[in-house]
């Protein structure tokens, strides 16, 4: 079995001519990256090492070891790095990392199947759950306890609360 891979930065573009990087973490602590040892990209063929790092407006500016110089940096744009979920710190109560998150069931109050948690998104206003139903469009939904209030991660599920305007929504009643 593998373990699940949690990704926790991306590579941006180049920042200078010696080969360092833009890096933007997904850690809570933007530093805590370079923690995790040796970081792989998702598909497991490659390593990269991070040498130091500094911080920069909105991200960090990084060194990775064998990196030097800024034709390298730039063929690692937009590489994701993972770590392994178990080298991972635990959550607290309410905290959840989305990978744990994607591939429960979502049902509603009564345990009636809605879908499955296919991706988590977080567009700077909030985390959004997002759920596949089994036919139509995806449903996107803000990630709070009022809409999510029961995540039972043993169980395999999560509940799901559909806001008003999400279940009263009849396109017919507004031509009313």
């Amino acid at each position: 079995m593998t373990t699940a891979q949690i990704c926790v930065a991306r590579i941006g573009a180049p920042h200078g001519v010696r080969g360092q990087v833009r890096l933007w973490t997904f850690t809570e602590d933007p530093f805590a990256v370079c923690d995790y040892g040796p970081l792989a990209t998702k598909d497991g063929k490659r390593t990269i090492e991070i040498d130091n790092v500094r911080e920069a407006k909105g991200h960090l500016v990084a060194t990775l070891k064998g990196v030097t110089d800024r034709d390298a940096a730039a063929r690692l744009n937009g590489v994701e790095l993972y770590v392994a979920r178990d080298a991972l710190p635990d959550t607290e109560d309410g905290e959840y990392y989305h990978a744990d998150l994607i591939g429960l069931a979502a049902v509603n109050a009564a345990d009636e199947a809605i879908g499955r948690v296919v991706a988590m998104h977080d567009f700077g206003a909030g985390d959004i759950i997002e759920i596949a139903p089994p036919s139509g469009p995806t449903l996107l939904l803000p990630f709070t306890d009022a809409v999510v209030p029961t995540v039972d991660i043993a169980g395999g599920k999560v509940v799901i609360e559909m806001p008003g305007e999400i279940v009263d929504d009849d396109p017919a009643a507004a031509d009313d």
